[in-house]
């Protein structure tokens, strides 16, 4: 059985992840994900999700607050690579837009590139839509950005 752990940036499953994740983006950009690194730092401000399957970490997500006061940005979303296709993403994602909706968000927003089908395609079946690249990403012809309506998970206002 899967579940689902929120956590912070300290845990030890997600930093290995991140560092997982890390290399997979020097594969798919070699040329340009140094000038990636810096913005998919997370601090002791993000929320963090890690997912369990019998007590083993199989993924996991975060998001932290985006500029706009209602809004997250996703981040460092990823699943162990023998354990993909199995929906674990989309769980993970749904744990992650649950907990900011309770925390009073109301929008998701996020950065992923062109050489990840399937993350283009996880967000989009996830009700995320295509939007003009935000800062830092303007302009950057490998960033695709998408954004996600959350007020139907509001359960109550930010503290």
């Amino acid at each position: 059985m899967i579940i689902f752990q929120r956590s912070d940036y300290s845990n030890p499953d997600f930093k290995k992840f991140c560092e997982e994740l890390d290399k997979e983006f020097w594969v798919r950009y070699p040329d340009s994900q140094h000038n990636f690194e810096r913005h998919n730092m997370v601090d002791e401000s993000a929320r963090i999700i890690v997912a369990y399957d019998d007590k083993a970490a199989i993924g996991c997500g975060c998001y932290r607050q985006a500029k706009e006061m209602n809004a997250i940005e996703i981040k460092r979303m990823y699943v162990r690579p023998e354990r993909r296709g199995a929906g674990i993403a989309r769980m993970i994602l749904s744990e992650l837009e649950t907990w900011a909706g309770e925390e009073g968000y109301m929008q998701s927003i996020l950065e992923t590139g062109i050489k990840q089908p399937e993350a283009i395609a996880l967000y989009s079946r996830s009700g995320y839509r295509l939007i003009p690249n935000y800062p830092p990403y303007v302009d950057v012809a490998e960033s695709i950005c998408m954004k996600k309506e959350l007020s139907n998970l509001i359960n109550r206002p930010l503290a």
